[in-house]
C-alpha cells in the first residue's frame, strides 16, 4: 500500500535557510507556510515529527552578533535565545490550527546510552500517538563539540530510525540530488529516484553551500544512507516549493526520492549499535575467527580474541578488527575488557576455571553489525 493510502509516521527535517530571513531572524512567512503544509498532513491523520534547525540563526542577532558566530560558546548562547523564539513561533502557528507542538532537546549521549535511547523513543511515541507534533533539535546550549551529531540531517535520520518512521523528508535550499553540482554545471540533471548510494553519488556530493546552516549535500547523503539502512524511504527537496511537504508524502513533489531496495534492514537494536552507540574499545580477532564471522556469520568466541584495546564494561559496543587492522564490524561485548584480556584465546572449559560465567560468546552474532551495514563511518 502506498503512502497515499495509509496513515504514516513522517519525520521532516527543516534547515536553517528554510526558516530564516536574509538578516538571520525567523521568517514568519516561511515558517507559517511550512506549518500550514504540515497541518494538511495532520488533518489526514498522519503522525508528524519535526527536526528543526534555526535556533542559532534565530538568536545570534539578539545576542548582538552581526554575523553567525563561529565560537562554540557564542553559538550556544545564541541557541539559548533562539530556541525559545523558534518554539514560540511554531507553537503559535500550530495552536492556530488546533494542534499542540512539544519541544525535545537531545544530545548525542542520549542516543549512545541504550536506556536513554529507549526512553526517548517511548516519550516520542506517546506524543505522536496523542496527536502532538514533537519538534526535535540538538541541545546546542550544552553539547560539547566532540559529542555533537554534527548537523540536523544526521540527527533527522537517526530520529527516523528511533521512531520507526515510514518516511524521512529533508528540506533544504536545493531541489534534490543532482548528478553534478548545479551551481557550477547548468547541464546537471536532477535524479528523481535513487535506490542505492553509489560511490559516484558520494563523489558528486558537494560541500556545505549555505552561510546560514551547517549541512551540505554530503551530510544529506550520509543521512539518507542511515535512513536506507534503517529501511526508511526518504525525500530531498526545496523548502521554498509550494506544497512541498504534502506533495512529498503523496509522491508528487519535485525532488529526489530515495527508496531502499535489496538492502538488509536492521532491527531496532542493530540500528542503535550501528548508528548511535559509538565503540568504547577494540577487539582484534584471529584469522580463523575473522573468517568465521565474515564468511559464516558465527559469533565471536573468547578463543578467537587475539588482543583487546581500551577499557569497557559488559554490554559496551566494541569494534572488531582482523589481524591486518581491517574493520569487520561492531557489536555488543558480553565481557568487560578486564575479563576479556584474561580469557582471550581460551576454550570454554579453560574459561570456567578462571571466571564464573554461563556466557559462551564474547560477541554474539545477533548483537553484531558488519562494516558494510554501518552506512557512514564510525563516530559520525
Amino acid at each position: 500500500m502506498s503512502l497515499n493510502d495509509e496513515k504514516k509516521r513522517i519525520v521532516i527535517k527543516i534547515g536553517s535557510s528554510s526558516l530564516t530571513s536574509r538578516l538571520g531572524d525567523i521568517s514568519r512567512r516561511k515558517l507559517e507556510k511550512l506549518v500550514d503544509d504540515i497541518v494538511m498532513l495532520k488533518d489526514e491523520g498522519h503522525e508528524v515529527l519535526l527536526v528543526s534547525s534555526g535556533a542559532v540563526a534565530a538568536g545570534y542577532r539578539r545576542l548582538g552578533c552581526l554575523e553567525r558566530p563561529t565560537s562554540l560558546s557564542e553559538k550556544q548562547a545564541a541557541a539559548s535565545i533562539g530556541q525559545g523564539l523558534l518554539m514560540e513561533a511554531y507553537s503559535e502557528r500550530f495552536i492556530s490550527h488546533g494542534y499542540t507542538a512539544s519541544q525535545i532537546l537531545i544530545t548525542r549521549s542520549d542516543f549512545s546510552d541504550r536506556k536513554r535511547y529507549n526512553n526517548a523513543r517511548n516519550t516520542i511515541n506517546v506524543l505522536l500517538e496523542r496527536g502532538i507534533v514533537p519538534i526535535v533539535n540538538e541541545n546546542d546550549t550544552v553539547t560539547v563539540e566532540r559529542l555533537k551529531f554534527g548537523d540536523n540531517d544526521t540527527l533527522s535520520a537517526k530520529v527516523g530510525a528511533l521512531v520507526s518512521a515510514d518516511q524521512l523528508i529533508i528540506l533544504s535550499d536545493i531541489d534534490g540530488l543532482y548528478n553534478d553540482d548545479p551551481r557550477n554545471n547548468p547541464d546537471a540533471k536532477l535524479l528523481e529516484h535513487v535506490t542505492e548510494i553509489t560511490p559516484e553519488i558520494e563523489e558528486s556530493a558537494g560541500e556545505p553551500g549555505s552561510s546560514v546552516g551547517t549541512g551540505g549535500m554530503r551530510s544529506k547523503i550520509d543521512a539518507v544512507k542511515i535512513a536506507m539502512a534503517s529501511g526508511t524511504p526518504s525525500f530531498l527537496g526545496n523548502a521554498t516549493t509550494k506544497g512541498i511537504i504534502y506533495d512529498a508524502v503523496h509522491e508528487t513533489a519535485k525532488g529526489t526520492y530515495f527508496t531502499p531496495e535489496g538492502q538488509t534492514e536492521l532491527d531496532n537494536k542493530k540500528q542503535w549499535i550501528a548508528f548511535n552507540s559509538g565503540p568504547e574499545g577494540e577487539v582484534i580477532v584471529t584469522d580463523k575467527a575473522s573468517s568465521e564471522i565474515s564468511e559464516h556469520e558465527r559469533s565471536l568466541q573468547p578463543k578467537g580474541v587475539h588482543y583487546v584495546h581500551g577499557h569497557f564494561k559488559p554490554g559496551a559496543v566494541v569494534k572488531l578488527t582482523d589481524m591486518d587492522g581491517e574493520e569487520i564490524g561492531i557489536g555488543v561485548t558480553n565481557y568487560s575488557s578486564k575479563h576479556l584480556k584474561m580469557i582471550k584465546g581460551l576454550s570454554t572449559d579453560e574459561i570456567s576455571e578462571l571466571i564464573d560465567t554461563s556466557v559462551k560468546e564474547a560477541v554474539h552474532i545477533n548483537d553484531f553489525v558488519y562494516h558494510d551495514q554501518l552506512a557512514i563511518p564510525l563516530g559520525s
